[in-house]
């Protein structure tokens, strides 16, 4: 959600604040190295990526052509980076030793013996802060979701963000396979036609909300783009006020406007009384058995409660203006 904010001190240019600033990233680089050993098997030194390479020629070409190898290689941030396939995989003698031994390196796969939290702990290291300051906690870290499940770090495919697969709603419908269906209703996002993504609404790697919400909650991210609904108004519909799930479905509804329920229905769900002008059964107001009223034939609600959101009007308690 929130960019984490860091606080930068000023510096003054001293004689003696020269060394102090030669030695910072030398602990930043030792700090870095021990936290990619931590996970790695008791006793495993660095080999180096030309060792790596002698077996793994394939997985090498794969990896030239990544933003990884290239940022790892132009531009390494620290002394981890500089280890290319052990910046990720730990320490590689241990495999050298025996290749048959999953245990000997950190695997991202499901099928290794790499525990998730551990996967995610590598990736961490270096993607730590900004959108993912929400990840300890989320939905998706609470239920074991690894970062190699939607992210492919060996592949080029992905403009960004190194996905697994094209873009990220292919990507999110892997799983989310009922938001899927939801997207094919009648009514629903223009998600299917690229107009928009589930990045959009949703911050995948966690948020303040259990839905993992890009805003404080449901109303405030549905005003980003409907701000006329937002209000304050003079007169003010209180299940609006509540929460927009409780006339839409924000995915998609077989309904107009995502509508739960079709109208008039889904105001009767709470404006259940029957004193009303549309009640009328005739046009003198004579008991059942008279001819029907036709002003009340292929109507609904909103032809007189315009204003269903909340109305400003003087004369708009009852939501007409």
């Amino acid at each position: 959600m929130r960019d984490a904010l860091a606080a930068f001190g000023q510096s003054t240019t001293t004689t003696t604040a020269a060394p102090a600033a030669k030695a910072a990233p030398l602990r930043l680089a030792q700090a870095d190295t021990a936290a990619s050993t931590k996970n790695a098997p008791s006793g495993a030194t660095y080999v180096g990526e030309a060792r790596c390479a002698s077996c793994h020629a394939l997985e090498k070409e794969h990896w030239a052509h990544t933003s990884h190898a290239k940022a790892f290689r132009l531009n390494p941030k620290n002394e981890l980076q500089k280890k290319s396939c052990e910046a990720c995989h730990g320490p590689g003698s241990k495999h050298l030793e025996n290749a048959a031994d999953k245990s000997a390196l950190i695997n991202f796969t499901r099928k290794g013996d790499t525990p998730i939290e551990k996967q995610n702990g590598q990736c961490l290291q270096c993607h730590k802060g900004g959108q993912r300051i929400g990840w300890n906690g989320s939905m998706h870290q609470t239920n074991q979701v690894a970062c190699t499940d939607c992210h492919n770090p060996m592949t080029k495919g992905s403009a960004t963000g190194l996905l697994a697969k094209a873009g990220i709603t292919e990507t999110c419908f892997t799983c989310h396979q009922q938001q899927r269906a939801e997207f094919n209703k009648r009514s629903h996002m223009p998600v299917t036609e690229g107009k928009m993504s589930c990045e959009d609404c949703h911050n995948p790697h966690g948020s303040n909300t259990r839905p993992m919400l890009k805003a404080d909650n449901l109303n405030q991210l549905c005003y980003t783009c409907h701000a006329e609904k937002r209000g304050p108004f003079t007169w003010e519909h209180a299940p609006v006020r509540e929460n927009c799930m409780n006339c839409h479905s924000p995915h998609g509804s077989n309904n107009e406007k995502l509508l739960t329920v079709a109208r008039p229905f889904l105001c009767q769900q709470c404006h259940t009384h029957v004193q009303h002008p549309n009640d009328l059964v005739t046009k003198g107001n004579t008991p059942a058995g008279g001819a029907t009223d036709p002003r009340g034939a292929n109507r609904n609600c909103q032809n007189c409660h315009a204003q269903i959101h909340g109305s400003n009007s003087p004369s708009g308690v009852r939501m007409h203006r």
